[in-house]
């Protein structure tokens, strides 16, 4: 999800909700302590410069149990994060610490964000080797001829 996309979402809202991979809702009095941008330069497998940059929230339970962030507030946040820091509309990762700091994609149900589970993957595949994964067959699912080759298709 771009910055746009979360700001046109926020407006339409009552409550901010985030929701875990695995159905649970971040605690209701999180925080935002952070709105940054994140540039990353690196090298792939197969020599490729690469940079890849992102609009970084993070997401703290500080156990604040008084504290609920309004839409509005976010996107006052927001605001101050683009123009000071000159964010544009770049794509969002969130941080969220569980049992350890996770990064996630964000998505929207339709009433909460959702926190989706960053995947890693071969950017030079072409370069390094790795063969294209083979289609998987159940044996069971081939579907069967008679033929004269065949136990029991008789003789030719």
């Amino acid at each position: 999800m771009k910055l746009s996309e979360i700001k046109k979402q926020l407006s339409t809202l009552d409550n901010v909700a985030f929701v875990l991979p695995n159905g649970t809702y971040v605690p209701e009095h999180f925080h935002v302590t952070e709105v940054g941008l994140i540039t990353k330069n690196f090298i792939d497998c197969g020599g490729k410069v690469r940079k890849e940059t992102v609009v970084n929230f993070q997401l703290w339970d500080a156990n604040d149990f008084e504290h609920r962030l309004k839409p509005q507030k976010l996107l006052d946040i927001i605001a101050l994060s683009e123009k000071v820091l000159g964010i544009e509309d770049y794509e969002i990762e969130m941080e969220f610490q569980t049992e350890t700091i996770g990064k996630y994609d964000i998505g929207f149900n339709g009433t909460a964000f959702t926190l989706l589970n960053k995947q890693t993957a071969c950017l030079a595949q072409d370069q390094c080797g790795i063969p294209a994964e083979k289609q998987k067959v159940k044996l069971s699912e081939i579907p069967t001829q008679s033929s004269c080759c065949t136990p029991g298709g008789g003789c030719c």
